[in-house]
C-alpha cells in the first residue's frame, strides 16, 4: 500500500502545479489574452498565435527551453526542443529568411512608381533614433539602448536580427515581444496618432494614379538597392540582400517555383519556428522584469513618434504639392508591411469611402522596411559588428 501512495504522490508532485509561481500564471494568463486578441478578434493571428503559444508552453514547462548539458557523469543531455527554435534567431537565420518572404511577396512598385516614399520611409524611422537617447537616459548602454529602439520600426524580424548582432540575447524576448505586439496592434495605435496630425479634409485628398512601371524597372530596382545599400553598410546584407532577392524572384518571372516556396510554404514554416521561439523566450524568470516595462515602453513611444514623424512630413509634402499628397500615407512608413498600409487605406476611407490609398501607402511601408534594415545597419556599424 506504501508504494501505491508513494508512487501517486511522486506522480503528483511531477504536475506542474507545485512548480508554478505567481509571475508563471501571471504570463500564461498573458498569452491567453494574446490568443484572444489573435483568434476572436483578428490581430494578426499568423503572429500572434504562435507567439502566445510558445509563451503558454515555457511558462508551463521551462525545460523546452533548457540549454544542453553534460552531467557530473559525463553524460550529455540535449536541449529543449524550443531552445533550438530559438538559436535560429539568434543567428540571425530565421529574421533573414522571413525577409526573404516579404520581398517575394510585395509589390515593389509603388516606391519605384514614387521615389519621394523613400522620404516618407526615412521620416518615419524618428521613432527608432529618438528611442535610442530615451534607453540611454534610462540606463541602458549603447548596444542594448539601440537593440530596443528598432522596436520603433514595428519590425520584429530586424529587431531580433539587430539584438542577436549586438550580443543583446538576454534582452531579446522582451523586444521581439514588444516589436511583434506592435506589429500586431497597428490598426488600434496608430488611427488616433493619424487623426489627431491630420485635418478632415487632408484625410479627403485623392491622389492621382500611380505611373505605369516597366518589367525592366521591376527587376532592376532590387539589384540596384542591393548593391547601392550593401556598398554603404554591408552589415545589412543578410536582410536587405534577402528582401531584395525575394523580390527578385517575384519579378523576373523565371523562377516561378522559388517565389511561390519562399512566399508561401517557406514563409509560413519560418514563422512557425521565430513565433514560437519568440514566446518561449518569455518566461516569468526572463520577463518580468524593470527592463521589461521600460523596453515595452519605449516600444512603444518610438513606434508613435515614428508614426507621427511620416505623418507630419506627409503634411509638409502635401503643402509644397499643393495638396496632392493625403498626410495618411506618411504613417505607413514604419515597416509593418502592409498591416500599416492597410490602416492608411482604413483611415483614408473613413474620411471619403471613395478614397483609394492603399497602393499610394505601399511606397512608404516598402520603403520602410529598408528604412529599418538601414538604421539596423547603422548601429551595427557604430558599434563596429
Amino acid at each position: 500500500m506504501s508504494n501505491v501512495v508513494d508512487t501517486l504522490s511522486n506522480l503528483l508532485h511531477q504536475t506542474a502545479f507545485f512548480n508554478l509561481t505567481w509571475g508563471n500564471y501571471l504570463m500564461i494568463l498573458v498569452a491567453f489574452v494574446f490568443l484572444y486578441l489573435a483568434i476572436k478578434h483578428g490581430f494578426e493571428p499568423l503572429l500572434l498565435v504562435p507567439i502566445a503559444f510558445g509563451m503558454l508552453l515555457v511558462n508551463i514547462y521551462p525545460e523546452i527551453m533548457a540549454q544542453p548539458y553534460t552531467d557530473a557523469a559525463g553524460i550529455e543531455h540535449a536541449g529543449g526542443l524550443l531552445h533550438y527554435f530559438y538559436i535560429l534567431d539568434e543567428w540571425s537565420i530565421l529574421p533573414s529568411l522571413i525577409f526573404m518572404g516579404v520581398g517575394a511577396m510585395t509589390d515593389f512598385k509603388p516606391l519605384i512608381a514614387n521615389p519621394k516614399s523613400f522620404l516618407l520611409g526615412a521620416a518615419a524611422q524618428l521613432g527608432i533614433y529618438m528611442a535610442y537617447f530615451m534607453a540611454i537616459l534610462l540606463g541602458f548602454n549603447g548596444k542594448a539602448a539601440a537593440a530596443i529602439s528598432i522596436i520603433g520600426g514595428a519590425d520584429g524580424p530586424t529587431s531580433i536580427f539587430l539584438a542577436g548582432k549586438l550580443g543583446q540575447t538576454a534582452l531579446m524576448g522582451p523586444i521581439a515581444v514588444a516589436a511583434y505586439s506592435y506589429m500586431s496592434l497597428v490598426p488600434i495605435i496608430q488611427p488616433p496618432i493619424m487623426k489627431l496630425l491630420t485635418t478632415e479634409e487632408e484625410r479627403k485628398i485623392k491622389m492621382e494614379q500611380l505611373r505605369p512601371v516597366s518589367k525592366l524597372e521591376t527587376i532592376l530596382f532590387p539589384i540596384i538597392i542591393t548593391v547601392v545599400v550593401c556598398l554603404i553598410l554591408p552589415s545589412t546584407a543578410p536582410l536587405v540582400g534577402m528582401l531584395m532577392l525575394g523580390n527578385l524572384f517575384r519579378e523576373c518571372g523565371v523562377v516561378k517555383q522559388l517565389t511561390e516556396t519562399a512566399s508561401n510554404a517557406l514563409m509560413y514554416i519560418v514563422v512557425i519556428l521565430l513565433g514560437t521561439s519568440v514566446g518561449a523566450s518569455t518566461s516569468a524568470e526572463a520577463f518580468l522584469k524593470l527592463d521589461t516595462l521600460k523596453i515595452v515602453a519605449l516600444g512603444l513611444i518610438a513606434f508613435a513618434v515614428g508614426t507621427a514623424g511620416g505623418v507630419l512630413l506627409g503634411k509638409l509634402m502635401c503643402k509644397l504639392s499643393g495638396g496632392k499628397i493625403n498626410p495618411l500615407i506618411g504613417s505607413a512608413g514604419v515597416s509593418a508591411v502592409p498591416m500599416a498600409a492597410r490602416v492608411s487605406q482604413k483611415v483614408g476611407a473613413e474620411a471619403d469611402p471613395t478614397n483609394f490609398l492603399l497602393m499610394h501607402a505601399m511606397g512608404p511601408n516598402v520603403a520602410g522596411v529598408i528604412g529599418t534594415a538601414v538604421a539596423a545597419g547603422t548601429f551595427m556599424a557604430i558599434f563596429g559588428v
